[in-house]
């Protein structure tokens, strides 16, 4: 944590290229929709003031590929949450590699209650 930002550093195997040298955007989308997500969660906890995080899905969520990820090393991933309303958080993310932001998202998660197919799923 670094203030409302939750950040993760990752780092990125050979199976992991789109072609030599360059990470997947596949790869690129995943590891953003999945920080977003838990940066969702771990607001929601923090704004309920709970012991543990709710279950939270993705409802929607847009990445912007800037330029090519570096497999050099380790990829930086920060979010922070927009606008929280009620279950459903709007959160922005980037990742970064070798100083520069690569890739942006923004999303919008939503806790889900038992009965919900991902409920605690994960």
């Amino acid at each position: 944590m670094e203030g409302e930002l939750v950040v993760a550093d990752w780092t990125p195997q050979e199976h992991h290229q789109a072609f030599p040298g360059v990470l997947n955007g596949g790869i690129i989308g995943a590891l953003l929709d999945c920080h977003c997500n838990w940066t969702a969660a771990y607001h929601l906890m923090k704004g309920q003031g709970a012991a543990s995080p709710p279950c939270t899905v993705t409802a929607d969520y847009a990445i912007v590929l800037k330029r090519p990820t570096p497999m050099a090393g380790p990829v930086h991933l920060s979010a922070k949450p927009v606008d929280i309303q009620g279950d459903r958080v709007v959160v922005e993310g980037t990742l970064t590699a070798g100083g520069k932001v690569t890739a942006t998202c923004r999303g919008t998660f939503v806790a889900v209650k038992e009965g919900h197919p991902a409920y605690h799923r994960w």
